[in-house]
C-alpha cells in the first residue's frame, strides 16, 4: 500500500508539473457548464434537478479521461525510463495501481469543482439529493472504467497521441454500444443487450438514484479486465527478449481466467433483481406500500401483458426496458397471484389478432423524421391489466409525458407507470368486486341499526317502508354469510336518553312528515363496522329498489376496494357560441380515470344516495334547497370540496370579471369561514401572454410576450401545506383570480384546521374588478398595490364536528312540498276543469341532522375558476407546457377524502414537482456568470494548492541534500 501511495502522489505531482492539467481541468468546467447552461437549457426547463449536469458526462469523461492517460505509459516508455521502473524494487502491480489512482485523484478533482452547480440548485428549488449522489457515484465508476482503458492502451504505444486517439474510440465505443443510436436499429431482444454492454446506459441508471449493485460491478468489472491487462502487458514487456517459459505461460493463463471471471460475473448476477437500493425522495422507483397492499388483495389471478413492438419511435424505444423491469417488481411483489407477460404483436398474427379483438389494441402510427427522410412505423406500446371477467388498457398517452426540451426536440419520460399500472389494477379489481358480493371484502363484522319510533307514531307511507326494509335487511344478511346483522331501536324509550345520545353523536333529532302533520317521529338508518358508522340516506323514492340502492351504496362506501362515487356540481354550460362558458371536461377525465362521477344541480334538496364525496365548482345564487343539501349531507359525516370566490373570470377575447353571489356566505359564515370581498394579488406570480406592440422601424408589430400577472399567485415551498400529502407532492401551484379565507379561531377551536394553499408575504387585496393588467404605470404587477403585504390563505380543510345552519328550522324539503302543492292548487281554481283523480304522490319526509359526525370535512379553495377548462389552457400559455397542477391538487383532495390514501401516496411520490423558484433574464444571467467566475476561482485554487505543495517538496529535498 505504501508504493502504491508513493507512486500515486508522485504521479499527482506529474500532471502539475506543467500547465496542461490545469488546461485539462479549465476545459472540462468549461465544457460542463456550457452544456448545463446552453445545450440543456437548464433555466428554460424550470426543474431543480441535476439531469443537465450528468446528461453528457459520459462524452465529457472520454475526451478528459484520455487526455490525462495518454502520456502515462507512453511517455514512460518513449523516455526510455520503463526499463528503470520495470527493474526497480517497486512491483508493476503497485506502479499500475499507482498510475490509476493518480488519475482517479484528478478527476476527482474536476468533479468536486461542480459541486456548486447542485448547491445552488438547492437554493433555487427542492432538489432531490438521491440522483445528485447517484450522479456523481455513476461518475466515478464510468471515470475509473475509463482510467483504466486509457491506461492499459497507453501501454501499448510510445506515441502519446496515438494513446489519445485509441483511448477515445474505444472508450466511445463502449459509449456507443448501448445508446439509443444502435440500439434503435434492433428489436427488444438484442437491444436489451446492447444496453447491459453500454457504459452510457448503466451511467443513465444510476444517475436517476437507484444504486443496483449489477450495474456498479460491470464498472468495476471492466476496470479489473483492463487494469489486468495492463498489468500483463508490463509483465510482458519484461520478459519481451527472452524465451518462452512455464513461468510466461502460467501468467497468461492466469490472466485469462482473472478476465473470464469477471466477465461471467456480469451474467450471472444479471438474474439478481434485489440487490439494488432506490435513494430517490420517496422511493419513488421502487413498488410503494400500497401497490403491496392491492396486490394483496387479489383473489384470482391477475394477468399483465405489455404490448411492445421490437421496431417502434426512437423515444420511446428506451422507456420500454424500464417498464419492463417495473412490470417484473410486480411479479416478485405479487408472488404466485401476478403473472407478467410480454409479447411483440407484430410476430404473430394470431396475437396481434387477438389484442384487437378482446381488447381493442391497434398499432399507433408514429411519425418519424430526420435529417434525410421521413417516414411512419405502425408501433405498439400497451399494457392489458386483465382479473377474472375485467381489464384495463393502458396506452402511450397513460404513461409518457413529452415536454419541450430545446428549441428542435421533445422530451419524452415516463409520467408516472406506478400510478397509471396500480390505479388500472385497483379498478379492475373494484369492478369485480362490484359484480359480485361485497360482503367478501369485509374482515369485519357490519351492523343495521334502525333507530325508529313504534309504528304508532310513524307515518303511514314509513310504515309500509318499514316492512319493505325488513325483508331487504333479511336478504342482505343471508347473502352476507353472517357478517351482516340488523337491529331496530326506538329513540324514545327509555325517558328518551337514546335520543338524546343520537343527537350528540350524529346530530339527529325528531322528523315531521309535513308543515300541516306535525306530529314528531324518528326514522334513521346507520351502518356500522368497527369503529366507522355511515348514516343510509332515506330515498326519495320510498320503494324497494331505491332502498336496496342506498344500502348498497352505503355498504360499498364502508368496503374496501371499492370505486366512490363523486357527485359534481357546476354551473350550466352556456349554448351561446360567441360566450365563453364554464367547462371542466379534464377534471372529469382525470376523477373518471379513479371513481363514478354524477352530475347534479341539487334542486330537489337533497344529494344522491351514492355519493361519497360532494364536489360543487364556481356556485351561484344557490337556492335554500340546494344549501340544505349541502348542508344535511356534511352533516351526514360526508366530504365537500367547495371552490368559490366573490369573482367570476371569463376568458374570451379580453378578461372580464364580474361579482357575483355564490349564496353560501351566509352557510360558510355558520361553519366558521369567511371568504374576503376582493382578490389576491401576489408579487410571486406566473405569466400572462399578453399582446404588445412594438416599432420595427416604420412599421408596428403585434406580438406575444409572458409578462408578470399578479392575480395568477404562484404558489411553492412554505405555501403549499408539507404535513398534508394533498399538497406535501405538488411543488408548486399557480391558483387564478383567488381571494381570501379568514378562520373564526371561536367556532374551529374543537375541530381540525390545515391551512392548504397561502400566498406567499408579499400579497396584497384588491377590490377593483378590472383585471386587465396596466404594465407602463405598474411595471412589476400590473396593478396597484395598498396596504402592508402579508401572507393569504386561499384554500382550507376543515374537519369535524358542525352545527348545521338549519339547526332550529324547518326543513326547506317541507316547505318545498307545501309550495308546490299550493300552485298546483291554484292551477286547478283557474283553469276550472275537471281532472282526472291521479295517486297520492309520496310525501318528502322532513327533518334536519342538526350536528355532523366526526367525519366531515370540507376542503374550501377561494377561487371561482380553479381547474377550469379555459383557465387551465391560459396558465398552459403562460408557461409554455400542459399545466395540470390544479387537477393533480382536486385529485389528491378527493382521495384524501374518501380515505383513498393508496393512489395518493403513489401520486405523491412518484410525481414530485421539482420547479425552480421564479427568476428574471437578469438574475438568471448573473446565476450563470456568477458559476463560470466560482469555476475560475476553483481552478485559482487548485493552482496554489499543488504550487504550494511543490515548494514544500523542494524545500524537503533542499534539507535532505543538506544533511547528506
Amino acid at each position: 500500500m505504501k508504493e502504491i501511495i508513493r507512486v500515486a502522489r508522485k504521479e499527482f505531482a506529474v500532471f502539475f508539473a506543467s500547465p496542461a492539467a490545469l488546461l485539462f481541468l479549465g476545459a472540462f468546467l468549461a465544457a460542463t457548464l456550457f452544456v448545463f447552461f446552453w445545450v440543456e437549457t437548464f433555466f428554460a426547463r424550470n426543474i431543480a434537478d441535476v439531469r443537465p449536469l450528468f446528461a453528457w458526462m459520459p462524452i465529457l469523461l472520454i475526451f478528459l479521461v484520455a487526455a490525462l492517460t495518454m502520456r502515462s505509459w507512453s511517455e514512460e516508455r518513449r523516455s526510455g525510463s520503463l526499463e528503470t521502473l520495470l527493474t526497480s524494487p517497486t512491483r508493476p502491480m503497485a506502479l499500475v495501481l499507482g498510475k490509476f489512482v493518480a488519475s482517479m485523484e484528478l478527476v476527482a478533482v474536476a468533479v468536486a469543482l461542480t459541486l456548486p452547480l447542485p448547491l445552488t440548485i438547492h437554493f433555487l428549488g427542492p432538489l432531490d439529493w438521491g440522483p445528485v449522489i447517484g450522479g456523481y457515484l455513476a461518475t466515478l465508476f464510468l471515470a475509473a472504467a475509463y482510467v483504466s482503458i486509457g491506461l492499459y492502451l497507453s501501454s501499448r504505444t510510445d506515441n502519446p497521441i496515438v494513446a489519445l486517439i485509441m483511448t477515445t474510440l474505444v472508450c466511445s465505443l463502449f459509449y456507443f454500444v448501448g445508446s439509443p443510436t444502435l440500439t434503435n436499429l434492433f428489436g427488444h431482444g438484442i437491444a436489451n443487450i446492447l444496453v447491459l454492454l453500454g457504459t452510457g446506459s448503466r451511467f443513465e441508471s444510476i444517475t436517476r438514484g437507484v444504486l443496483d449493485f449489477r450495474d456498479l460491478y460491470y464498472y468495476l468489472s471492466i476496470v479489473g479486465m483492463f487494469l489486468t491487462f495492463n498489468l500483463y502487458r508490463l509483465e510482458k514487456l519484461r520478459w519481451m527478449d527472452n524465451p518462452q517459459t512455464p513461468h510466461h505461460r502460467q501468467w497468461a493463463l492466469v490472466t485469462i481466467l482473472a478476465v473470464t471471471n469477471l466477465l461471467f460475473g456480469n451474467i450471472w448476477l444479471a438474474q439478481i433483481s434485489w440487490a439494488r437500493a432506490d435513494i430517490t425522495q420517496g422511493a419513488m422507483y421502487s413498488l410503494s406500500p400500497a401497490t403491496s397492499g392491492y396486490l394483496q388483495r387479489l383473489r384470482e389471478p391477475l394477468l399483465i401483458r405489455g404490448y411492445f413492438s421490437a421496431k417502434t419511435h426512437p423515444l420511446l424505444a428506451p422507456l420500454v426496458p424500464r417498464i419492463k423491469d417495473l412490470l417484473k417488481e410486480y411479479a416478485v411483489l405479487g408472488h404466485n397471484k401476478v403473472r407478467v407477460e410480454f409479447v411483440d404483436p407484430q410476430q404473430d398474427t394470431a396475437t396481434e389478432e387477438d389484442a384487437a379483438s378482446r381488447y381493442g389494441i391497434k398499432p399507433v402510427p408514429f411519425q418519424m423524421a430526420n435529417r434525410y427522410q421521413a417516414s411512419v412505423v405502425n408501433a405498439y406500446f400497451d399494457i392489458v391489466i386483465a382479473y377474472g371477467d375485467q381489464y384495463q388498457v393502458l396506452g402511450y398517452k397513460d404513461m409518457i409525458e413529452i415536454k419541450a426540451g430545446n428549441e428542435q426536440e421533445l422530451a419524452v419520460d415516463l409520467k408516472n407507470p406506478e400510478y397509471a399500472i396500480t390505479g388500472a389494477i385497483r379498478k379492475t379489481l373494484t369492478a369485480y368486486q362490484a359484480g359480485g358480493n361485497p360482503f367478501e371484502t369485509f374482515d369485519r363484522d357490519i351492523t343495521f341499526t334502525g333507530y325508529m319510533s313504534t309504528e304508532e307514531k310513524l307515518p303511514k307511507a314509513l310504515v309500509e317502508f318499514k316492512v319493505e326494509l325488513n325483508n331487504v335487511l333479511a336478504e342482505l344478511k343471508k347473502k352476507s354469510n353472517n357478517r351482516f346483522t340488523f337491529q331496530f331501536k326506538d329513540p324514545e324509550a327509555e325517558g328518551g336518553q337514546l335520543g338524546h345520545e343520537l343527537q350528540q353523536r350524529f346530530g339527529f333529532g325528531p322528523q315531521i312528515a309535513s308543515l300541516f302533520d306535525p306530529k314528531p317521529f324518528w326514522f334513521y338508518m346507520v351502518l356500522e363496522t368497527g369503529k366507522e358508522a355511515v348514516q343510509v340516506p332515506l330515498p326519495q323514492d320510498l320503494t324497494k329498489l331505491a332502498l336496496n340502492r342506498a344500502l348498497e351504496a352505503t355498504i360499498k362506501r364502508l368496503a374496501p376496494g371499492f370505486l366512490k362515487s363523486v357527485t359534481l356540481v357546476r354551473p350550466e354550460r352556456s349554448f351561446n357560441p360567441g360566450m365563453p362558458g364554464h367547462d371542466y371536461s379534464k377534471l372529469k377525465e382525470v376523477l373518471s380515470e379513479n371513481s363514478r362521477v354524477k352530475e347534479s344541480n341539487l334542486n330537489s334538496g337533497q344529494v344522491p344516495e351514492e355519493t361519497d364525496l360532494l364536489m360543487v365548482l364556481a356556485p351561484k345564487d344557490f337556492k335554500e334547497t340546494q344549501i340544505f343539501a349541502m348542508d344535511q349531507f356534511l352533516m351526514q359525516g360526508g366530504s365537500i370540496i367547495l371552490a368559490t370566490s366573490p369573482f367570476d373570470v371569463e376568458i374570451g377575447r379580453s378578461l372580464t370579471a364580474t361579482k357575483i353571489d355564490s349564496g353560501l356566505k351566509e352557510w360558510l359564515k355558520s361553519l366558521g369561514m369567511t371568504i374576503e370581498e376582493g382578490m389576491v394579488l401576489d408579487a410571486q406570480n406566473d405569466s400572462l401572454p399578453i399582446p404588445v406592440e412594438r416599432q420595427l422601424g416604420p412599421i408596428k408589430v403585434q406580438e406575444i410576450r409572458m409578462l408578470p400577472y399578479g392575480y395568477f399567485a404562484d404558489i411553492r415551498r412554505d405555501g403549499l401545506n408539507r404535513d398534508n400529502p394533498i399538497t406535501a407532492g405538488l411543488g408548486q401551484l399557480t391558483i387564478n383570480w383567488a381571494s381570501a379565507i379568514d378562520i373564526d379561531p371561536q367556532k374551529n377551536k374543537e375541530r381540525k384546521v390545515v391551512p392548504l394553499l397561502t400566498t406567499s408575504a408579499n400579497s396584497w387585496t384588491q377590490n377593483n374588478p378590472d383585471v386587465i393588467p396596466n404594465y407602463k404605470a405598474f411595471p412589476k404587477l400590473g396593478f396597484a398595490t395598498d396596504g402592508q403585504p402579508k401572507a393569504k390563505t386561499v384554500a382550507v380543510m376543515v374537519e369535524g364536528r358542525f352545527d348545521s345552519f338549519f339547526k332550529g328550522k324547518p326543513s326547506p324539503l317541507l316547505k318545498k312540498e307545501e309550495d308546490d302543492k299550493a300552485k298546483k292548487d291554484d292551477e286547478k281554481a283557474s283553469n276550472k276543469k275537471e281532472e282526472t283523480p291521479k295517486a297520492e304522490a309520496k310525501k318528502t319526509i322532513g327533518g334536519v341532522i342538526e350536528r355532523s359526525a366526526e367525519s366531515a370535512r370540507i376542503i374550501l379553495v377561494a377561487s371561482a375558476g380553479f381547474a377550469e377548462d379555459n383557465i387551465l389552457d391560459l396558465s398552459s400559455q403562460g408557461m409554455g407546457t400542459i399545466y395540470s397542477k390544479p387537477l393533480e391538487f382536486i385529485q389528491n383532495s378527493v382521495d384524501w377524502s374518501l380515505e383513498d390514501r393508496g393512489l395518493l401516496s403513489i401520486r405523491s411520490r412518484g410525481h414530485f414537482s421539482r420547479t425552480l423558484e421564479t427568476m428574471d433574464q437578469s438574475n438568471r444571467m448573473a446565476l450563470e456568470y456568477l458559476h463560470y467566475g466560482i469555476a475560475i476561482l476553483g481552478l485559482v485554487w487548485v493552482w496554489l494548492w499543488r504550487r504550494n505543495a511543490r515548494h514544500k517538496e523542494q524545500a524537503r529535498y533542499q534539507s535532505i541534500l543538506v544533511e547528506a
